[in-house]
């Protein structure tokens, strides 16, 4: 059903610096990986590694990264969201707010927004395809206690994670397609945000099945329903799939990781390993989000890109998120009228 005029929807992306300054940097830092969802330890060690080893010298690399991607308007990921926000709207005519989990706009002005309209039943999509303890779940618990002191009577319903989405697949792949088209690649990379081990097995509601096996995630089951490592290697699968794609012609790998234990393989060290296997012409792309960002555009598409370089790589394509595609605003008019 499509969202009547006393409806809402609410688009929830991650979150970026509010400036281009070491103080904003600093402050989304200290917001981000104070979230228990995110560094998922004791509070007191949280942030005596927060404070002693991440705050004090961080901010200066990451304002540094920014650098490179920030534009005349700002943040891309703010953009990218702003648009996708007012093409949803444009589109079907819905009231659409959109939000970061951490700094601005925030959900309590999103929120404060539909209240003031007078709207309570409010369609909330993550845009994030796979669900996980530091993207999904924070973002539906932040919403819910943020919601639950403007008002007591909003009805939420939450877009459920979308990664086997046929029409999230196709999107992917047709981001993928014009890239096969013009050029043969030695491998395609699918590159996912890393997450910690333990996170994955948190989600594992038998609590034996996560990493019991090389090949557990491709067995569906209660183990295996909600978790990361299992969404992301079967979106992967799905899309190969559809592009016709050989075993060998593809992987996947995770990049962002902060410290051990992370999923692996690790994206960066997947780049310096490939020339040396003979596959000096690769393709990248980064599924974890639907719109650019700092992990795309200056993890992968400059750093990662200088490190298979530096490795002997030759020819390295980087292939953009989804971003404000006319297909995104398609898949989200779906997910929102079938949820």
């Amino acid at each position: 059903m499509s969202p009547k005029n006393n409806e809402g929807v609410l688009l929830i992306n991650l979150g970026s610096p509010k400036e281009l300054t070491k103080k904003s940097v600093r402050q989304y830092l200290k917001v981000f990986l104070s979230d228990d969802n995110v560094v998922d330890l004791p509070k007191f060690l949280q942030q005596l590694i927060l404070r002693l080893f991440i705050l004090p010298f961080r901010p200066r690399n990451t304002l540094e990264a920014y650098e490179k991607i920030w534009t005349s308007e700002g943040s891309p990921l703010i953009i990218s969201t702003d648009k996708i926000a007012k093409k949803l709207s444009n589109k079907t005519g819905w009231n659409v707010e959109y939000a970061m989990r951490y700094e601005e706009p925030s959900i309590e002005k999103a929120l404060t927004n539909f209240k003031n309209k007078n709207i309570k039943k409010i369609n909330v999509v993550s845009l994030y395809p796979h669900n996980a303890m530091a993207t999904t779940v924070t973002t539906e618990l932040e919403t819910l206690s943020v919601a639950d002191r403007i008002a007591n009577d909003f009805e939420l319903i939450f877009v459920k994670p979308f990664y086997n989405n046929e029409s999230y697949i196709n999107a992917v792949s047709n981001t993928i397609k014009p890239h096969l088209e013009s050029d043969s690649y030695d491998k395609i990379v699918f590159s996912y945000h890393g997450i910690p081990r333990r996170q994955a097995k948190k989600t594992d509601e038998t609590g034996e099945h996560c990493f019991s096996t090389t090949s557990c995630c491709e067995v569906q089951n209660e183990g295996s329903k909600d978790c990361y490592r299992s969404h992301t290697r079967i979106a992967s699968s799905l899309t190969a799939e559809k592009l016709g794609l050989k075993e060998d012609q593809w992987e996947v790998a995770y990049q962002s990781r902060l410290g051990p234990g992370w999923l692996t393989p690790f994206t960066d060290k997947r780049l310096a390993e490939l020339p040396t296997e003979g596959k000096d012409n690769i393709a990248i792309l980064c599924p974890s989000f639907i719109s650019d960002c700092l992990e795309t555009l200056e993890e992968i598409d400059i750093r990662g890109r200088e490190t298979f370089f530096n490795a002997g790589g030759k020819k390295m394509t980087y292939i953009p998120c989804l971003n404000d595609s006319e297909e995104t605003i398609e898949l989200l008019e779906e997910l929102v009228r079938s949820s």
